[in-house]
């Protein structure tokens, strides 16, 4: 028959498929394991930012650059809120020191030694407390608000971006799974053409790598998001909790300070004293959070400019997938040569036993590139997936009278719409998976993070601890105020 040849073109072309694909999904791993921290990997220029000192390595300088795997980095990165966490240890040993003191002072001589301390009294003191009390006030109002708004949407900002990357891994993993779909269907086809069962296992196992590389992007996503997620979540409500209820403390401290309700005065004492100690460990770690942010903005941005190698690599090995795409490559060309072969047959029928064939549309661009571009197909093409919408007037099947014009028997009628479909298969899930081998989706989640989400992470997260830093400035004021008072 004149297709023939037409056919077991298409059926090695299937084979080198076949061959190729074990080797996409062997490279094509999105997710590896962490390398050891004593190994250092070969990536870009190492951000000046990130030289910090590491309490885990006797304080020594870390110098392994942005890596969220790697605990001497969150170590480090940590630790550049020790001003906050320090002042809020200094704060608590200084309450517990005066708690000792006046235990003392109150056991030997029944308070009259700190009494003479605290002489002056609201009338003899030149200093009324109840001007600088309702200044006190007004101030940890103004720093609540600061607190309240920086954190929610820093909260917003960061609970987005992770976001992002959740919808990102989903996308990833749905293209892996149709391109898996795509291989299934391909083997049932040659499992009904007897084709041989080696080739058709391959493919089965090349489904199933696809299928778990899945599996493991949205599990990984899902267990690093949910971790970070989880994090923030406590100390947004941490904050929310510890600022309002400041506010309300202080207020209610200047009030019985006022109004002289001593038991009630030494108990808000002692409660605002507490507060301001963790307000000043919140303070520490939102600072941590801003040296955090600008490590992951720069980090994210040095990805922009340069997916395939960057301090990021150890969680998005792009390059890894540059190398799968090298396949990819294999696969266009053959298909652009089989397509080429094909019209050559089909021009040498013109103007014989079939003058009204249409010719086939070459997806692909000539070498060396192969560039899909389906878009540039000729209006009188068809595609490969039409091939046997086409052939079939010219079939005679089984149980048919072969006519003048019918060339193509059944059977081999089957095998082309079984191979045809094959291919027109991997060029309908073609464009995604090179879209995903080039890495373009985390390109474009990285690059919506970086155009949208990191400067407000930044400027909400400075918001954060200035106001927890005045907020617990003006409590230490305060307490400090009325500890004096409460000695009258």
């Amino acid at each position: 028959m004149g297709i023939t040849n037409g056919t077991h073109g298409l059926a090695s072309t299937i084979v080198i498929i076949v061959l190729i694909f074990p080797e996409i999904a062997a490279h094509g791993v999105f997710l590896r394991d962490s390398v050891p921290e004593n190994v250092s990997e070969p990536i870009t220029k190492q951000n000046n930012s990130t030289i910090r000192v590491d309490p885990l390595d006797n304080f020594k300088r870390y110098r392994g650059g942005f890596n969220i795997t790697n605990k001497h980095y969150w170590s480090s990165v940590v630790f550049t809120g020790i001003f906050g966490y320090a002042i809020g240890v200094l704060w608590l040993l200084c309450g517990m020191v005066y708690l000792v003191t006046i235990f003392c002072c109150c056991q030997s001589d029944g308070g009259q030694r700190t009494a003479e301390i605290f002489r002056c009294n609201y009338k003899g003191c030149s200093l009324s407390p109840i001007p600088l009390a309702i200044l006190l006030t007004l101030l940890a109002m103004a720093a609540s608000g600061l607190v309240l708004g920086g954190s929610s949407k820093f909260h917003s900002q960061a609970r987005t971006s992770l976001n992002i990357i959740i919808t990102t891994a989903n996308e990833a993993s749905e293209t892996i799974h149709n391109a898996t779909g795509a291989l299934r269907d391909i083997q049932a086809d040659l499992e009904q053409l007897n084709v041989d069962a080696d080739e058709t296992e391959k493919l089965n196992s090349t489904a199933e790598s696809f299928d778990a590389t899945a599996e493991k992007i949205v599990k990984e996503a899902t267990k690093n998001t949910g971790t970070i997620n989880k994090v923030l979540k406590v100390v947004f409500v941490i904050t929310i909790v510890i600022t309002s209820l400041s506010l309300v403390a202080v207020t209610t401290l200047s009030v019985s300070g006022v109004l002289k309700f001593r038991r009630v005065l030494y108990l808000l004492v002692i409660l605002c004293w507490l507060m301001t100690v963790i307000c000043w460990l919140l303070f520490g770690v939102y600072f941590f959070l801003v040296n955090l942010s600008s490590d992951t903005c720069t980090a994210l941005n040095n990805f922009h400019e340069n997916p395939f190698n960057n301090s990021l690599s150890s969680i998005l090995p792009c390059d890894e997938l540059l190398s799968a795409e090298s396949f990819l490559h294999e696969i266009s060309a053959e298909i652009y040569n089989l397509v080429n072969v094909a019209n050559d047959k089909i021009s040498s029928l013109e103007g014989t036993l079939l003058p009204d064939l249409p010719y086939i549309c070459n997806p692909f661009s000539g070498p060396p590139e192969y560039m899909y571009q389906l878009e540039n197909c000729p209006a009188n093409t068809i595609q490969i997936g039409d091939i046997p919408e086409v052939l079939n007037p010219y079939t005679c099947f089984d149980g048919e009278t072969c006519g003048i014009g019918d060339f193509i028997t059944g059977r081999e009628y089957e095998v082309v719409k079984a191979y045809s479909s094959s291919i027109q298969k991997l060029l309908n899930v073609y464009p995604s998976t090179q879209h995903l081998l080039r890495c373009q989706l985390v390109k474009d989640a990285v690059s919506q993070i970086l155009h949208k989400h990191c400067k407000p992470l930044k400027k909400y997260a400075g918001m954060s601890w200035i106001g927890m830093v005045v907020l617990a400035a003006v409590m230490v004021f305060t307490v400090v105020l009325w500890t004096a008072m409460s000695r009258h």
